[in-house]
């Protein structure tokens, strides 16, 4: 998902430690005092079908339920809308789900299996540029028999209840939304523990408990206001007076890097993470970046170690692998093939290419997400400190942005991912895989193989040597650059509780957990 969505690895161990405890955190119904949240996340759209990011993401798990979710800590997605889902047959091509009773969408219409259907249909039916119809690319029909739905998968694919679980799986009500159009406007008619009372793009979005909700979560939470902010340094501003009681992604590195969990004034809660970074190619023919040499000479002279600590702060790390540390398939293949910056090595490569010198391209960012411009900034720099590129920066609101990428004309952009689900395929087929969500134009047969072989495995361990060969080859076709993998953080004022839980790289953004104390 992109942050374009995930933070596990040692926020998962804690959550684990705490269990089916966490998944009940939940306020009591006395307070009725609305928590301020603070973020820089953006919304591209309402509708489920035209978004594929963090920010439209987190308001959807609030907003929409999904068939399955993820509980606190858990890596395995657990019924929400669904009473039982499972794959029917052991060929992973058949998954069944029965839906859990009773769910009313705002109308008062009774949720049935045909509002699935609809729902999944139509995302594919969209295919919106900046919507999640490549996450679903296994998907080849879904059949609709009153509370029953049955997926039916054009090959075997042990990750699809995860997909389930996502943004991707949220359920809209059919009689409101139109089958081959987004919808526009401020409502949304879902399911969800929340309601979205008023919604100001870029401003703010007003939830209130959803007291008709029935599903995984045992009860709802405080209501919420979202503030979206422009900028980290806003945020930060907005944190410092007070206007927010929870600052999460992102506050400027500086800040992060010089919070104090010992500060009585705030709760500050820091994890090791799996969300990334990485700088992405147009590998399209007559593209500058086309040549695969000319995309190893820029992997010979990135130095990642001064970009963490120079652009960051030491508030992220270095990263050498399409997978990041934590989970199954991670190496360090970039760094097995450019252990450290060598501009004799790019030079060659350029030369061996046939390309004239200095190489010339476009490098896009987004405004105000993170430290980008200082980011792009620096990478700028040091490419240009060997003489042999020529970098125009060009950075766009959050929306543009992706627009400029999903129509092919940037030659090289940065992106944050933030992964789907917790399993190694959301940083392969989504980011590398043919028809891939960052639509760099890169395809590989071998690459694909791989993807697609992968996901036979019930038991994900499995897949692990699929995943260390397809990181094996993008490094050597470079079709995206890894540059760093982030620690999550999430500060709240010492009022109020729950922060731990609010995220925890399953993609589901837990407001109802958050409560006054």
């Amino acid at each position: 998902m992109r942050s374009v969505r995930i933070r596990i690895l040692a926020g998962l161990l804690v959550l684990a430690a705490v269990g089916v405890g966490a998944w009940q955190f939940l306020p009591s119904k006395g307070d009725p005092k609305t928590i301020t949240v603070g973020t820089t996340d953006g919304v591209t759209s309402l509708d489920p079908a035209g978004a594929y990011d963090a920010g439209s993401w987190a308001l959807f798990s609030n907003l929409f339920q999904s068939l399955l979710t993820f509980a606190p800590g858990g890596t395995a997605p657990v019924p929400d809308a669904a009473r039982t889902c499972a794959f029917v047959r052991g060929d992973l091509t058949t998954y069944r789900c029965e839906l859990r009773g009773g769910l009313t969408f705002p109308s008062g219409r009774t949720m049935n299996a045909e509002d699935v259907k609809y729902s999944f249909d139509r995302i594919l039916k969209i295919k919106a540029p900046v919507g999640p119809a490549s996450l679903l690319g296994t998907l080849g029909s879904v059949d609709a028999d009153g509370m029953t739905v049955t997926f039916h998968l054009t090959s075997p694919d042990a990750t699809f209840p995860f997909k389930v679980a996502t943004g991707a799986g949220s359920i809209v009500d059919h009689t409101a939304y139109p089958a081959g159009k987004l919808r526009t406007g401020d409502r949304v008619d879902g399911t969800g523990p929340y309601t979205l009372t008023s919604y100001a793009k870029d401003h703010d979005a007003v939830l209130a408990p959803n007291q008709h909700y029935r599903g995984a979560v045992s009860g709802t939470g405080r209501p919420v206001e979202l503030r979206y902010y422009a900028t980290p340094e806003a945020l930060d501003t907005a944190w410092k007076d007070k206007r927010v009681e929870v600052a999460t992604d992102q506050l400027p590195p500086g800040v992060l890097a010089g919070l104090n969990p010992s500060d009585p004034t705030q709760r500050v809660y820091e994890a090791d993470g799996s969300e990334t970074r990485n700088l992405y190619f147009n590998t399209r023919s007559g593209k500058p970046l086309h040549e695969a040499k000319v995309r190893r000479a820029i992997a010979w002279l990135i130095d990642r170690e001064r970009l963490a600590a120079t652009v960051y702060d030491g508030t992220v790390d270095p990263l050498y692998s399409l997978i990041p540390a934590g989970l199954t398939g991670h190496t360090a293949s970039f760094f097995d093939d450019y252990p450290k910056p060598d501009p004799g090595r790019a030079r060659q490569l350029l030369t061996q290419a046939g390309v004239s010198l200095p190489v010339h391209f476009t490098y896009g960012y987004a405004k105000g997400r993170g430290a980008g411009e200082q980011e792009g900034a620096e990478i700028k720099k040091e490419l240009e400190a060997s003489g042999l590129f020529k970098v125009t920066l060009k950075g766009y609101e959050w929306t543009a942005f992706q627009k400029q990428w999903a129509s092919g004309r940037l030659d090289a952009y940065a992106v944050g991912w933030v992964a789907d689900f917790p399993d190694p395929d959301t940083f392969g087929a989504a980011l590398v895989g043919t028809g891939s969500a960052m639509n760099t134009g890169y395809s590989s047969k071998a690459v694909d193989r791989l993807i697609t072989d992968s996901r036979r495995f019930a038991e994900r361990t499995e897949a692990d040597q699929d995943f260390r060969s397809v990181q094996q080859t993008v490094a050597q076709d470079v079709p995206v650059l890894p540059l760093w993998q982030a620690k999550e953080y999430v500060v709240t004022s010492e009022d109020v509780g729950g922060g731990q839980y609010l995220s925890d790289g399953t993609g589901v953004f837990r407001l109802w957990s958050l409560t006054t104390l």
